[in-house]
């Protein structure tokens, strides 16, 4: 058989075994997602498979790239991903993808048990911020609001308590002004 013919099969299987399964998604012919665990889980993640041409004789592309991912540290994401390349290893030549998934899913907790929920800097204290409070206040304040689109639109037209609009409201004036005085501080 063909690696064609044996992608082929290998897909028709994967589609016959997962159907109805939300863990299991087909990106393209050769091009898959997998996720281990719930949705709500901590210590899931998304596993981005794709086959090169030579597959099954050649080993496929694992990838944890995917923004489902961004939680999970660096380290965490090497290991997971050395284990499933030591399984692709005991498997080459053959079919592998259910074998790969079904190993994920059964030692999830192995892979997972150093796993520590990345946050955003900002959020991170460290025990000298906590003895500290001045620093923390200073950090509470750098963090900048998040607005949604329907309260930014809502803002767009709010003037001061002087009936004005905000400075730089209306960019293109800002620009028009910088173009004439050549963008430099009167002297």
């Amino acid at each position: 058989m063909t690696a064609n013919e044996d992608q082929e099969m290998e897909l028709e299987a994967l589609r016959s075994i997962y159907e109805g399964d939300d863990c299991f998604k087909e990106l393209g012919p050769v091009s898959f997602q997998f996720r281990i665990g719930d949705l709500e889980d901590s210590k899931s993640f998304l596993l981005e498979v794709s086959w090169p041409e030579n597959y099954p004789e050649t080993a496929p592309h694992i990838s944890l790239d995917a923004f489902f991912n961004n939680r999970i540290s660096l380290e965490t994401k090497q290991y997971i991903l050395s284990k499933l390349s030591e399984q692709v290893e005991a498997n080459l030549g053959t079919a592998m993808m259910y074998t790969l998934f079904e190993w994920a899913k059964e030692n999830q907790e192995t892979l997972m048990e150093n796993h520590q929920p990345v946050t955003s800097a900002v959020t991170l204290i460290s025990n000298s911020d906590v003895m500290n409070n001045s620093t923390s206040v200073r950090k509470k304040k750098e963090k900048k609001e998040q607005l949604t689109k329907a309260q930014k639109r809502k803002l767009i037209g709010r003037t001061d308590n002087k009936g004005e609009l905000p400075r730089g409201w209306d960019w293109v004036d800002v620009i028009k002004h910088l173009s004439k005085t050549g963008g430099k501080g009167e002297d």
